[in-house]
Parts: structure tokens; sequence; C-alpha cells
């Protein structure tokens, strides 16, 4: 016969029923913690309405009382939660331990606990279900567990305790560091990129992967160069040793990918161009494009950011097939964990990490954990036991999004160390010991959501900066010298000015026809040059240079493509003569010489045919 433990569904079973399902082992020690006369009932439906009978009317409340604080509050996570199910990791990272009574393997021992929680399946499943009759009484006296929320700071500590860098030997044993916390904060610097970048790439200065989308190496490092204070580790860093890590670029590979999930630039050949959109950028307030660009970030299909942790390998199955699960699902989680931070203050990406975890704001990288691995595939396998911990794949994913991208984008200020020995817990991985790092954004420890961040994450309705800008001042001269005299430019401002003039000197530079003309045959308008220097000059446009730029424009527009066309030669001036006599190949093309004729690319087929149906053919091209 088969027990009733085998097929009772416990998540929507009664007291009763749970009780039942539970081995005779366990009734009896049920009933040991139970006031009940002596002799113990023996047979197995007995013990059930011997505990049933403790658990009703107001005698549940006193067994409730018999709890200590922390039981009380695994029952009350439990009977809140929408499912009546104990999370075991979640109450773990809410409250830093398991409630008395409980272990890894689900029983509750001799504990009173065991009285309101009832395990799912017998048979290995996990514990964590409250009766439905026994939640319904548990309600009306046990209140809502506390809300959990993310502690913060304002103060940030000078120095952070960092195993010593290039040291691989056991954890025990390893020297530690004080080392300098570097911060960043990225709300005004952001908007001033996103600018810069696009009028990088429509400078037609980055140049992509056609397999990848990605930056090439050169690229990255004329991005690198053109950044705010440089990227957050050295591009350009060599390695000294074959088996060497370094971290390498971040916002200088992450901004070409932006742009590029946003659909303000698109592959034009080898290299990126704006887009309508990427042109209508150039003019919106940059507050709204960093929006933007963030929330096609967390929706994109262009690119996993998990891949950037490279020393976790197999992330491809065999034929390309991806092993990852679906990436915009994890963004759109760490998202809304952040709009739950505190704004203007520092959270530790730890804190963060465990406030994601006890709120089931939780995610998962792959499906089948046996597929990953680090340095070996056989015995580095992130499916062995302990190597797909949350700090170890999905903890660095949040690492890499608040480091990449994020920040980036200025919607969190960032403090970090370098990545060499800033995180242990990868080093008891077969073959680990031979890494200084597991991702490269090891070293991010605190980052603050600021007024940016608060209106990207939709906290806010509008963005107010809390941080105001410095202007510029420039003085343009008769001569169409444009001059910085006070403030300085940013790398974006003097991307504009280069787009029309010439470079003289550090803080000088003349407007230049040629580069006004090719400017105009490529979409941009004078008008952004003459808003950006007249903004700037306290005085009126010089004439000369007013009707300078007037009549550069008017030249750049004498010419209009019409569309590509096919040129043919003629045998001789006879032929020229008769296909131009023909009324129907005369529509088709224009004489161009004695010999040769032009047609329009969308009527070359039409004038094949007509000049077939003439009894005259076409050489090979």
């Amino acid at each position: 016969m088969t027990p009733l433990y085998d097929y009772i569904d416990l998540e929507h079973a009664k007291l009763e029923d749970a009780l039942l399902a539970l081995h005779s082992v366990d009734l009896r020690a049920m009933t040991q913690l139970l006031p009940i006369a002596k002799p113990l009932p023996t047979r197995k439906a007995d013990m059930a309405t011997a505990i049933m009978g403790c658990l009703a009317g107001e005698r549940l409340s006193d067994v409730w009382e018999d709890l200590d604080d922390m039981q009380r509050l695994a029952v009350a996570e439990a009977l809140y939660d929408p499912d009546r199910r104990f999370h075991q990791h979640r109450f773990h990272a809410k409250y830093g331990k398991l409630p008395k009574g409980f272990n890894d393997l689900g029983y509750h021992q001799s504990s009173l606990l065991r009285l309101f929680l009832y395990p799912v399946t017998v048979r290995g499943g996990p514990p964590a279900v409250v009766p439905v009759d026994l939640a319904q009484r548990l309600t009306a006296f046990v209140p809502e567990p506390p809300d959990d929320e993310v502690a913060s700071t304002t103060e940030l500590p000078a120095t952070f305790r960092q195993a010593r860098r290039g040291y691989f030997g056991s954890e025990q044993e390893r020297p530690f560091d004080l080392v300098e916390l570097q911060r960043r904060d990225g709300e005004q610097s952001a908007m001033r990129e996103v600018m810069t970048l696009l009028r990088l790439v429509d400078t037609n200065a980055v140049a992509v992967s056609a397999a990848t989308q990605r930056a090439t190496s050169a690229s990255v490092k004329r991005i690198a160069n053109v950044l705010e204070g440089g990227d957050f580790f050295d591009v350009e860093e060599k390695k000294t040793k074959r088996w060497e890590q370094v971290p390498g670029p971040v916002r200088a590979h992450a901004w070409p990918l932006l742009l590029q999930a946003g659909k303000l630039a698109a592959p034009r050949g080898s290299k990126l161009a704006l887009t309508k959109a990427g042109r209508a950028a150039l003019a919106a307030p940059p507050a709204d494009t960093v929006k933007n660009l963030w929330e096609w970030w967390i929706v994109n299909a262009l690119f996993d950011e998990f891949n950037r942790i490279d020393d976790i390998k197999g992330q491809t199955r065999g034929r390309g097939k991806r092993a990852l699960t679906a990436a915009g699902e994890r963004r759109d989680v760490i998202a809304e964990a952040l709009a739950r931070c505190p704004v203007d203050r520092w959270v530790t990406v730890d804190e963060f990490s465990r406030f994601m975890r006890a709120s089931s704001l939780t995610f998962e990288v792959t499906d089948d954990p046996w597929t990953l691995y680090v340095v070996e595939p056989r015995y580095g396998s992130l499916g062995f036991g302990g190597n797909h911990e949350w700090s170890l794949v999905q903890g660095r994913y949040v690492l890499c999004a608040l480091f990449e991208y994020a920040a980036t984008l200025g919607l969190v200020d960032i403090a970090y160390t370098r990545p060499e020995g800033a995180r242990l817990d990868f080093t008891d991985m077969s073959g680990a010991d031979s890494l200084s790092y597991l991702s490269r954004y090891d070293g991010l420890r605190y980052f603050r959501v600021n007024s940016l961040g608060a209106y990207c994450l939709e906290l806010t309705d509008s963005y107010t900066s809390t941080r105001p800008e410095v202007g510029t001042s420039l003085a343009v001269y008769p001569d169409r010298r444009v001059q910085c005299v006070g403030g300085t430019l940013g790398q974006d401002e003097i991307l504009l000015l280069e787009t029309y003039a010439n470079r003289e000197s550090t803080d000088v530079w003349r407007l230049d026809g040629t580069r006004i003309l090719r400017a105009v045959e490529v979409g941009r308008d004078v008008g952004e040059l003459r808003e950006f220097i007249a903004g700037r000059d306290e005085q009126e446009l010089p004439e000369l240079v007013d009707g300078f730029l007037r009549q550069t424009e008017r030249a750049a527009r004498a010419l209009a493509p019409k569309g590509a066309a096919a040129m043919f030669e003629c045998a001789d001036a006879e032929t020229l003569a008769r296909l131009m006599d023909d009324k129907t190949v005369g529509g088709l093309c224009l004489q161009a010489g004695d010999r040769h004729l032009v047609v329009p690319e969308k009527s070359v087929a039409a004038f094949r045919k007509a000049v077939h149906r003439m009894g005259l053919g076409m050489s090979p091209s």
C-alpha cells in the first residue's frame, strides 16, 4: 500500500494531513514537547489527534508564546509569505542566522518550531509550509515580520583591508595590506561623457567588431583618452607574466555598447555611426539621454554582461548555444533593488547583495551550473557543492552591473580598490589558487545612488542636479578665432568645436570652411555651433563671423545627392545618338559627354530591357 506521504499535497493540506504525512518517530518527538497526559499515545492517528488538541483554540497562542524571538520570526516569515513557505536562505540573509532547532537538512529535531512548519515532502523536501487551517488561526495574533531595509552611511573609510596582491597562499596564511579607497562621483561626468561619446561616434572614430559589436582595442584606448579622469583602471596595463590578470577597460568598454543598446548608434561598415535618435540626443538634455540609455540597457538583448566575468568559462554550450539565462530579467531585478536604496547615502556592495536575498530580489545566471567552470571543466565546475553560491555567481554579476553600467551611466557614485585580493570567496575552488581575483569588479566596495540615479530609477519625476556645473566662457573674434577665456572646456565641447574648427593652440580654435562643409554633408546643423559659441560669449557674434557662417551653410547645400547611378560607355557616337533618339531609352538616361550615358540605379533593369528590344547588348562589367 502506498504511504500517505508519497502523494499528499502538503502545500494545500490542513494540519491533520500534514501531521499524518510525517513518520511516527517525528510525531512521537512532537508529543513530548506538549502537555499531553501520560501515557503518551503510540498509534500514529492518536498522536496526531493529541497534537491538534494542544494547538486548538487559545492553546495555540500559549504554544506560540513558548517560542523564542527568532523562532517567532521564522513562523511569521512563513505565515505572511504568499505561498506560506519558509525560505531558509532568505531568512538567513535577513536576520544573519537560522532559528534554533533548524539545520541545513530541514529537520526541526525536538524544537517547538516543528509544530508550526511542516516539510513539503517527507523525502528530502525543504521544510517550509504552514498548513492552511493553522495559518488562518495564526494570523489572528501573529504580527507581520518587519520589512528589511538597506543599511547605509554618509561617510566612507579612508582605507580598506585587502589581501596582498600577487600572493596565492591559503586564506589563513595570506598577508593583508591597508589600501586606499578610490572614489568616483559619476553624476556630472556621465552627462558630459555621453555627449562626448556621441560626438566621438559622429567623427567616425569608433570601430567595432562585426561579430561582437564591441569596440576594437584601438577604439577603446581612444575612448579612454576622452573620459573624465580616465577609466577606472589603466586600459594599456600590460601583463608581466603569462598567467597574470589585468583588469583592463570598464567605462571605455561599456559606452559603445550602451549607445548601441539605446539605439543611438549602430554599425555602419566597421565603424559606429549615429542613428536619427543619436542625432536628436545631441540636442536633448543629457539627463534624459542617460535615463533612456538605462531603460534600454535593462531590456536589450545585444550583449550579456556576465561574459565580462571571463574567468568563469563554459558560458556557451555546443554550437554557440547559450548556457545562461535571459540577461534582461537579471537587470530588471537589480534595477528594482537599486530603487529601494536610500538616495545620497553610501551602501556596501555586500549589504546590497544581502538585502536582495533577504527581499526575494533574486535571479539565476544559469539553469545548469555544471556547464560553468573555473580554470578546468572537470574539477573546477560550478556544479560542485559551494561552487555555485550566490556570492560567486549572482554576486559577481551584481558587481559587474553596478561597476560597468550603473556607474558608467552616472546613476551611482562608487568607491573601489583594485580587484586583486579584494574577495577571497573563490579561493577554495579547484585550480582557483592561480587567480588573484574572480572578476575585474571584485574591488567595488561602496556605491551611492545620486540625484541622477533617483531620476533614472523613477524615484523622482524630474532631474535636478545637486552639484552645479562650472560654466566656460568663449571669445569670438572677427578673424574667426574662438578662444576659451574662462573655465575649462569639457571633452564633448572640444569635440563639437573641432567638428567645425581647426585647433591652433591649447585654448584657441579657428572656424574652417571645409570642416563646416563636411559637417553639413553628414547631417550636422551649423545652428548647434552658432548656439554653442554665442551662448558662451558675452558679446554679439562679430558680423564677419555671422556672415561667414551663413554663407558657408548656404554653400554646403549647393548640391543635393539624388541616389546612385550606373554609367555606360557607348561603342561610338552613332550608337549613343540611336539610344537617345529612342523614346523609351532616352527617358531612362542622361547623356554625359560624347559617348557616355548615366542611368539612375532604380532604372537600370528597365534600361537593359529597352536596349535589348533595340537589338543591342552590353559587355560584361
